[in-house]
């Protein structure tokens, strides 16, 4: 009789589980990846581990001759003048029809999901999610932005990610811009 209560209850989590899927998660269209390429400025996110205590974060990617894109991520520890970090990750494009999906390596051999699932047409804002919905970057070629376009970046991820609306998304401190909490 024990065995036959595991069974059913490993039935209804696996059924609960299939319930609860999200839909698959939208990457833009095409990404030209050498105008992709160069410094974003991080200006708001729902932060990993690593980005929780970060100032002035700054993510660069460079193209390399093997197709893959080495990136460094910098920021200040602590406060806007803390102590300066840099990580070095590889981005491994993973769908070359589209360029939006990418795998990023911080340790091997584990690639996290990373897409692009904003990116204007001037590649001058853009924002950064994951299928399992628990990251979030909004980045932009400028340092700050208006709260305008601030405004329109979070609504686009609201509006693309459905789970994102329950978590806050914190404006990073950037040279001197104060930090904002906002939820969906």
């Amino acid at each position: 009789m024990r065995s036959f209560n595991s069974g059913i209850l490993m039935i209804l989590l696996l059924a609960v589980t299939a319930c609860s899927t999200h839909k698959p998660m939208p990457a833009v269209k095409y990404v030209d990846l050498d105008r992709f390429m160069g410094d974003w400025f991080v200006i708001a996110n729902i932060p990993t581990f690593l980005e929780k205590d970060a100032y002035n974060p700054v993510e660069t990617y460079s193209l390399d001759n093997d197709g893959t894109i080495a990136t460094t991520f910098t920021f200040n520890q602590g406060s806007l003048d803390g102590e300066k970090k840099n990580y070095h990750p590889r981005g491994f494009v993973q769908d070359s029809e589209s360029n939006a999906i990418w795998g990023m390596q911080f340790v091997w051999p584990i690639k996290a999901d990373y897409r692009i699932v904003y990116l204007d047409a001037d590649y001058q804002n853009t924002i950064i999610g994951r299928k399992s919905r628990d990251y979030v970057w909004i980045m932009s070629r400028k340092s700050s932005i208006s709260e305008k376009d601030y405004s329109f970046l979070v609504n686009q991820v609201h509006g693309i990610i459905e789970l994102y609306t329950l978590m806050p998304i914190i404006k990073i401190q950037l040279l001197g811009v104060k930090a904002v909490i906002m939820y969906g």
